[in-house]
């Protein structure tokens, strides 16, 4: 085998033109039944890969999309990256990830950098970005915008209805007659971002049941992964904060609360009921396993796929940019409904 096959060398194997190669290799359909399977084992035992550059210059099209993440540490954005790369495959689409780091060049290398003009589209979240740099979304690369970071920018957004989610994972927890409950992912200043809408929600719930707002129970993190979420309930028992509840903005700040609470004796759900936000799946083997907000992570992905593609192959289409926010439901497990009451509510 060659260790780099080439076009030349499966028109050889398959005993045909590199034309013809070509042709099987960007489906064209003016190619007999029995030439393309002899074409595909070829390509196959060879190892070939086509050159997706030159393709593209060709086309006009790769057949490959990016998405852009702010990291792949928090599993919701490995599990959304899962998902996107299954809704795309349906389509014989490739995906890139590419993770930024939650750096804003980074962010903007990712969607008008030099990569970007090699894909057909991109699936953006941005972290770093906010609602001030909506104009700089408004590339040549078709684009979809994911998260919550930037609503106004000119080209589709695909998102999660964060405020309805996280107020209805408050009133879970304020259901089961807990009343001073943790807002754990909360960050100071914030209006637009995840962060901001979660909080808002919590605070609604509260205010619709009557439950006074004490400050102390804002559980500040500078980010969403476990530590944090382990970090900031610490200090809150450190300072003898008491509270019985916890809502957290995301499932790896919930998981890291549980181990804290755990490790001082504080019994889930009898002396803190708790409820994350992603329903990603580590929560469901987790002991006990995590109450959580399934926010619609596959009706996100698929959406955004569909969305992508057709804008790609309808670039004069002349739609304005459309705006879909997936469904959301709350799943009751172990940590707030104890491990006899949840398995019926468990999905």
């Amino acid at each position: 085998m060659p260790a780099s096959a080439t076009l030349h060398d499966v028109a050889k194997a398959a005993g045909v033109s590199p034309r013809t190669v070509s042709n099987v290799v960007n489906d064209y359909p003016f190619v007999s039944a029995s030439t393309r399977e002899r074409v595909l084992k070829a390509i196959e035992s060879l190892g070939y890969r086509p050159n997706l550059a030159a393709r593209g210059l060709r086309l006009g099209r790769t057949g490959v999309i990016t998405l852009v993440v702010p990291d792949l540490r928090n599993a919701y954005f490995a599990e959304l990256a899962d998902s996107v790369i299954s809704a795309a495959a349906l389509d014989d689409v490739f995906v890139l990830i590419e993770p930024v780091g939650r750096d804003r060049d980074r962010e903007l290398q990712g969607l008008r950098g030099p990569r970007a003009r090699l894909v057909d589209g991109i699936l953006f979240s941005a972290f770093a970005l906010g609602e001030e740099d909506a104009h700089l979304i408004d590339t040549t690369t078709p684009t979809v915008l994911l998260g919550e970071q930037i609503f106004n920018a000119p080209v589709d957004h695909v998102t999660m209805q964060n405020v309805e989610a996280s107020r209805a994972a408050t009133e879970h927890i304020l259901s089961l007659g807990k009343r001073r409950i943790v807002a754990l992912g909360a960050r100071s200043g914030e209006v637009g971002g995840s962060s901001g809408l979660r909080y808002r929600g919590y605070l609604d719930a509260l205010e619709a049941a009557g439950v006074p707002h004490d400050p102390e129970l804002i559980g500040e993190t500078t980010s969403w992964h476990r530590a944090d979420g382990a970090s900031s309930i610490e200090r809150m028992l450190e300072r003898g904060v008491s509270f019985d509840g916890i809502v957290a903005f995301s499932d790896g700040l919930a998981l890291g609360a549980m181990s804290v609470l755990q490790h001082a004796g504080l019994r889930i759900p009898e002396d803190v009921a708790i409820i994350g936000f992603d329903d990603t799946d580590e929560t469901r083997f987790s002991l006990p396993t995590l109450s959580t907000v399934d926010a619609g992570r596959e009706e996100i992905a698929s959406t955004a796929v569909g969305l992508l593609l057709d804008r790609i192959r309808n670039p004069n289409s002349g739609e304005p940019p459309r705006r879909h926010f997936s469904a959301y439901r709350v799943i009751p497990r172990e940590s707030t409904l104890g491990r006899v009451s949840s398995t019926v509510l468990t999905h």
